[in-house]
């Protein structure tokens, strides 16, 4: 039995779309929004190729470290590269992350998704995906001495 979802109509849709497979904890529904050979680069730089490595991805996403929390969209935009084509950019919220070790109740996170989408047989599927965090105060990323990787501001 195959399970039919929501499909985006416009690609305006398409960070709403997101969010609810999100908040409903449903990798098989996120992953029906992308193309079977879409990319998805994560906030730590993983890369996934397919969209069953994505669902794999978000699945164990949910399970283990996603479970409790909250994603809401703070503001997005949508530039038409061509009738069928658009970049979708969504700024979007992060809470209740799973806590890790020592750190019990992690900090509240913001997020730049982009979202390359195209649109087939009447909907928007995304082609690709790239998800950044938001380091307030920051301007780039580096590895210090002790190796440790963090977030600088040249201009302090």
């Amino acid at each position: 039995m195959t399970t039919t979802f929501k499909k985006a109509k416009e690609p305006g849709e398409i960070p709403a779309l997101f969010v609810e497979a999100w908040m409903n904890r449903d990798a098989n529904m996120l992953s029906s929004l992308f193309t079977e050979e879409a990319e998805f680069v994560n906030v730590v730089g993983l890369w996934w190729h397919n969209r069953k490595d994505i669902e794999r991805a978000h699945a164990y996403g949910f399970e283990n470290i996603f479970g409790e929390s909250d994603l809401r969209i703070m503001e997005s935009s949508v530039k038409y590269l061509h009738e069928d084509i658009a970049v979708v950019h969504a700024r979007m919220r992060l809470k209740n992350q799973t806590q890790k070790g020592e750190v019990r109740t992690p900090s509240i996170r913001q997020n730049i998704f982009s979202f390359v989408v195209q649109k087939q047989e009447g909907s928007w599927v995304w082609v690709s995906a790239h998800n950044t965090d938001i380091v307030p105060g920051a301007e780039t990323n580096i590895i210090d001495e002790e190796g440790n990787f963090r977030s600088v501001n040249y201009r302090k």
